[in-house]
């Protein structure tokens, strides 16, 4: 099982665990993060360590009712004929109850419905930190290829500060045009270092999830822009009945059933006995006894705690169906999220990107002219930026969207042959 949620967190990002096989090694791959949050996260520790704690209540629910030993003296240290020892009599008795009514059997099914609703805890547990660890790895990435667009958006205003250098020494245009063009590079220059801060930050927090002070280091891997078609929604919401969310709401049930069975088994009194002898100092004699009891009026004390029990039960299908109300609501929001965000990544690598990049050569070769101002040069170069800008944030929260759909579902959805190798390399 722990298998297959691996899978699901690497799908997540999907196209970072199919590079992982011609990643040099010098990469950190969500499958090596996924691992070692794995091997080190006290959340998992906490509760594989709630097992030992539920087989001990499971060993004391199946002990069944204690003997007593009792003893008793009379006529004792009294007044008159009971004055001597003579008149002493010492009772030794062994007492017990007769449990009736399945109350062993129903104890042990509520401690076993305890462990059995740990399995699909762990699934929980497990699902969540992969998803986050699937988020903070997206995170790194994000920065890296933030980081990418500047140094593109680098690249155009330098030559733009050497044309303008050269239009000021050939008296074509004036100092103002140069500082202004400067500037901008200095503006791209810092969103570049700023994105690489923002690098540095993400893969520290990444890292802090196996619980090292030491940022992650290494290439990543995956390209964000890769974004695989989906299901339709009719067939990924029919996958919301086998989610590890409605495994434990069930695993409540069963519990609820068995503290059921519990109370009803408190309607049956039990038998309380005891055998024992008594010993009588003035003939030395001995006297066996034995004697029984049985509470009255345990059907009707046992019908309160019966429809405590019984109603919530009830519940169950309440809560069940409420679960997958939100759950399904959930899906929805985050599958309609992606695929409005796969259609803007989309239309901006088709109709956007490759017309502004024409755009721009033109402006270049017509500002280098003198034919338009450096304005609308610059305003070119600009949409060009944050044209891709924009088409890295649609992809960013396509991708989170899709962690959010597999968190829920709890199962992979992504084939490997809808994504594409891409390597992102970390400086």
């Amino acid at each position: 099982m722990w298998l297959r949620l691996a899978a699901l967190a690497a799908c997540a990002f999907v196209p970072a665990i199919y590079a992982q096989e011609r990643a040099p090694s010098q990469t950190l791959t969500l499958q090596q993060a996924i691992e070692r949050v794995a091997e080190t996260h006290p959340d998992l520790r906490l509760v594989d360590g709630s097992r030992a704690v539920l087989q001990a209540n499971y060993d004391s629910a199946s002990l069944k009712p204690p003997l007593t030993l009792g003893a008793t003296v009379e006529n004792a240290l009294g007044t008159g004929a009971y004055r001597a020892f003579d008149q002493t009599e010492v009772t030794v008795t062994l007492a017990g109850v007769l449990e009736r009514g399945g109350k062993l059997d129903a104890r042990r099914a509520v401690a076993q419905a305890n462990i059995d609703k740990l399995a699909p805890q762990r699934e929980v547990v497990r699902l969540d930190l992969l998803a986050e660890t699937a988020r903070r790895y997206l995170a790194v990435t994000a920065a890296i290829r933030q980081r990418d667009i500047a140094d593109l958006d680098i690249e155009q205003r330098r030559r733009t500060v050497d044309a303008a250098k050269r239009r000021l020494a050939a008296g074509a245009s004036p100092e103002s045009v140069v500082l202004t063009a400067q500037a901008a590079l200095a503006e791209a220059e810092l969103d570049r270092d700023r994105a690489g801060q923002a690098e540095a930050a993400a893969r520290q927090a990444l890292s802090s999830l196996w619980n090292s002070r030491v940022p992650a280091h290494g290439a990543v891997t995956g390209d964000p822009m890769e974004l695989p078609k989906l299901e339709d929604f009719a067939s990924l919401s029919g996958m919301l009945e086998r989610t590890p969310e409605l495994a434990q709401l069930a695993g409540d049930a069963r519990i609820r059933e068995a503290q059921v069975r519990l109370a009803r088994s408190d309607a049956t009194p039990d038998i309380q006995w005891q055998v024992g002898g008594r010993a009588f100092r003035s003939g030395n004699d001995v006297g066996v006894l034995a004697g029984f009891s049985i509470p009255l009026g345990s059907t009707r004390r046992a019908q309160a705690g019966i429809r405590a029990a019984e109603a919530e039960l009830a519940l169950t299908n309440v809560e069940r169906e409420s679960l997958l109300v939100g759950m399904n609501a959930a899906l929805a929001t985050a599958y309609g999220d992606y695929s409005t965000a796969q259609l803007e990544v989309g239309r901006i690598r088709s109709d956007v990107l490759p017309r502004l990049a024409k755009a721009e050569a033109a402006a270049d070769r017509a500002w280098r002219a003198g034919a338009i101002s450096y304005m609308e040069w610059a305003l070119l170069q600009d949409q060009r930026v944050q044209a891709r800008r924009r088409q890295l944030d649609a992809a960013l929260s396509a991708q989170s969207s899709l962690i959010e759909v597999q968190r829920l579902l709890g199962q992979p959805i992504v084939q490997a042959q809808d994504a594409t190798n891409t390597e992102i390399s970390s400086q």
